[in-house]
């Protein structure tokens, strides 16, 4: 019987890896064509743009793994009972609790393969990605401004020079700055020049002026330089200074975070949201796994259709997920939405395993030896 139980982990773990490989390939793509503006507007490398697009991976195969996980266990099923070969089984005495001891193994390292990319390479997948689009966009002058045009780089932020000067100088500068409405800054050069210190970018203007419009003030200031030193880095949204979103932290950070920090108190019902749901996400691999099994791990004849069934899981699979997503979403402002997180994803996996092998009091006993064969009849 052992034979039997590493054939069948074989064939739907080969089953697991070309779905989970093929399905993560095609969403991967159309998360790339969504980011190709990262090499055509903001003129990046390959490099970047194959890094940015490599950190949400994590997060894809974390979502995708279990539903590759149900599309195996179907399909080998499928594939056994059209070829008799379950009916075999069962007639040598293999029991359905048997039968799911491979698939079971196989379940049970998705669900592990999934707590690491949810607990680990999920956050930090985000904070990297976070540390590269800063850096995409502090260096927006060499990157993103296009000569002769006004480029919005960020919403009421206008960046404009005529042409470019020998070496890295700028002409006919305009930068307008109205993020803030209370305080709106038009800066006029008629050249410039980005200089680097102690690791910051600063464009170095020449010949111009400043026109600051406050908000409590009807007539604007004019200040006029020959030379005025402008920091790049206030003019890129403000990523390295804002704090941690809770998708970015550390889980190790949101199991302990810190109460002085006023995001953290602000945001706690979030973070605590995050928290639950990066611990419940490999449960939903076994859920998945136990409802592919209870609709089609019943032996059936080939002229018994099992698309009802199949059907029913899918339908009942996706209902407990987006359950799930609906608790998560709550968690922020509501106990009994966390203690939901929890409940949802186990109650769906005792109801798949008890459809699957009957009363919970004999799973372990019908988990054992197969069941024995019945005796010949007694010759006349």
């Amino acid at each position: 019987m052992f034979v039997i139980e590493r054939y069948l982990f074989r064939l739907t773990g080969m089953a697991f890896l070309a779905a989970l490989f093929g399905l993560t390939a095609v969403i991967w793509i159309t998360q790339a064509l969504r980011d190709f503006d990262l090499l055509t507007s903001k003129g990046q490398s390959i490099l970047v743009f194959l890094s940015v697009t490599a950190m949400v991976l994590p997060s894809l195969v974390m979502i995708i793994a279990p539903v590759a996980l149900f599309a195996a266990i179907v399909f080998t099923l499928n594939k056994l009972n059209g070829d008799s070969e379950l009916i075999s089984m069962s007639a040598a005495g293999f029991s359905p609790a048997r039968l799911m001891r491979p698939l079971g193994a196989l379940t049970l390292l998705t669900a592990f393969f999934v707590g690491v990319m949810s607990l680990w390479l999920m956050p930090a997948g985000f904070f990297n990605l976070r540390n590269i689009l800063m850096r995409v966009r502090a260096d927006f002058l060499a990157n993103i401004v296009v000569e002769g045009q006004f480029t919005t780089l960020d919403r009421g932020f206008v960046f404009h020079y005529g042409e470019r000067a020998p070496g890295n100088g700028l002409r006919g500068i305009f930068i307008q700055d109205r993020r803030d409405p209370d305080h709106i800054n038009t800066y006029l050069a008629e050249a410039g020049y980005t200089v680097e210190r102690d690791g910051q970018n600063f464009l170095a203007l020449e010949k111009g002026s400043i026109q600051r419009q406050e908000a409590n003030s009807k007539d604007p200031i004019m200040v006029v330089f020959d030379r005025y030193a402008v920091d790049l880095a206030q003019f890129s949204p403000d990523v390295e200074g804002a704090p941690l979103k809770p998708r970015e932290r550390p889980t190790l950070d949101l199991l302990a975070p810190n109460m002085a920090d006023p995001y953290v108190q602000r945001n706690i019902g979030a973070l605590r949201s995050e928290l639950h749901d990066r611990i419940v996400n490999p449960l939903y691999a076994l859920v998945f796994g136990a409802i592919a099994f209870a609709a089609v791990g019943r032996v059936r004849t080939t002229r018994q259709g099992r698309g009802l069934s199949v059907l029913a899981a899918i339908l009942c699979a996706l209902g407990v997920r987006l359950l799930g997503v609906g608790a998560t979403a709550m968690a922020s402002t509501s106990d009994a939405a966390v203690a939901a997180q929890y409940l949802l994803p186990v109650g769906a996996l005792i109801g798949a395993l008890w459809h699957a092998l009957g009363d919970p009091a004999s799973w372990l006993a019908r988990f054992g030896a197969p069941r024995a064969a019945s005796p010949p009849a007694p010759a006349i």
